[in-house]
């Protein structure tokens, strides 16, 4: 380094030496960025191991106690086909018992649980005529007879949905298996949650996607109302002062007039307690008459009639009706997979109940 006039001047180095020292740092450089890309990568695929193979992570799946309860659907369908040689009515209610599960915080057993307060789901207004928890408490007993602390509530609802359909001829489908039961429930979540009998076209398709199911699985899940009974208080506003004119033509003019008769028959004004066929002539066996009936206004509730005020859901009543139910017991399944899916506990989340009406 030479001083001059005050200034610092720096001598150049050799053109060779500065092409080497460009060379080294260059050479630096890449070595650094494939540490760190190496290292991103380690860290990315450690990170997708954790997510797979963490317990709590698991997921659904068909046969999933194959290797630690192997008779477990065996078990379930035994008991099933004994309570409805001598119950038949309880098919509906059964089935029903998944749906008001699987709606609130997911398919979780949370709808069996008790609550010395009368503030768990079971309490909850919609839930208030569900019946057959007996059946699930039976299943469950046999089961941890054969397979103590295996088998979740959760699980045993979903099954039962299944048998009970097939025992009422519909169509088998394979039930996903490994939920395990939450341990919260609450009354008040039954009414934003679940779906009224008098709700319309925009509430239902609203709280079906809310769950993460089509408008499609909308319609072919209400197909469900084609076995079971309903108490006269689910549809009685829609045969009585519909409008408030206090009339005796005061219906619903959605039903058909000749069904608002023999309905009228059945249920007095007031009447909270009898008991109506939800598909007359077939309300135990599993078909698709259900769509029929939609489409002549003769659906029950005003859930039933709203189905042909969606271009989609109509669309498929009428396909129904025009097929014969050609494609409805495949479709029921496929939704029904798809609604078990909802929200579950799966892994080390939850617990696995001992008895399903009370946390361990």
């Amino acid at each position: 380094m030479n001083e001059s006039a005050g200034r610092i001047h720096y001598k150049r180095m050799p053109s060779t030496t500065t092409a080497f020292i460009s060379k080294v740092k260059l050479n630096f450089l890449i070595e650094m960025s494939a540490a760190k890309s190496f290292s991103a990568l380690l860290l990315q695929i450690t990170i997708v191991l954790l997510l797979v193979f963490n317990p709590a992570n698991a997921q659904l799946k068909v046969g999933f106690y194959s290797n630690t309860c192997p008779k477990a659907e065996a078990i379930v369908k035994d008991v099933i086909d004994g309570v409805l040689s001598v119950a038949p009515s309880l098919a509906g209610p059964l089935l029903r018992m998944h749906f008001h599960d699987c709606f609130v915080r997911g398919c979780d057993g949370s709808v069996l649980l008790n609550s010395t307060t009368q503030q768990a789901e079971k309490d909850g207004p919609p839930n208030l005529t569900l019946r057959g928890y007996q059946v699930i408490d039976r299943v469950k007993s046999a089961l941890e007879k054969a397979c103590p602390g295996v088998v979740s509530c959760a699980d045993i609802v979903a099954i039962v949905a299944r048998d009970v359909t097939v025992a009422s001829k519909g169509l088998r489908w394979e039930v996903e298996t490994g939920r395990r039961d939450g341990r919260v429930s609450i009354a008040a979540e039954t009414l934003t949650n679940l779906i009224a009998p008098n709700a319309n076209i925009t509430t239902i398709i609203t709280r079906f996607q809310a769950k993460g199911l089509s408008v499609k699985d909308a319609v072919v899940l209400s197909g469900s109302h084609t076995i079971g009974t309903s108490h006269c208080s689910s549809f009685n506003s829609r045969l009585y002062n519909f409008t408030g004119k206090g009339t005796d033509n005061d219906f619903d003019p959605t039903l058909d007039s000749e069904y608002v008769k023999e309905l009228k028959s059945k249920c007095k004004p007031g009447d909270q307690n009898s008991l109506v066929e939800m598909d007359p002539g077939s309300f135990r066996t599993f078909d698709a008459d259900y769509y029929t009936l939609v489409s002549k206004r003769r659906g029950l509730f005003q859930s039933d009639a709203a189905l042909l005020d969606n271009s989609i859901t109509k669309a498929y009543v009428n396909l129904q009706v025009a097929t014969q139910g050609s494609t409805f017991l495949k479709d029921f399944g496929d939704s029904m997979v798809k609604m078990g899916r909802v929200d579950v506990l799966t892994g080390t989340a939850g617990e696995i109940r001992k008895v399903c009406s009370k946390v361990n």
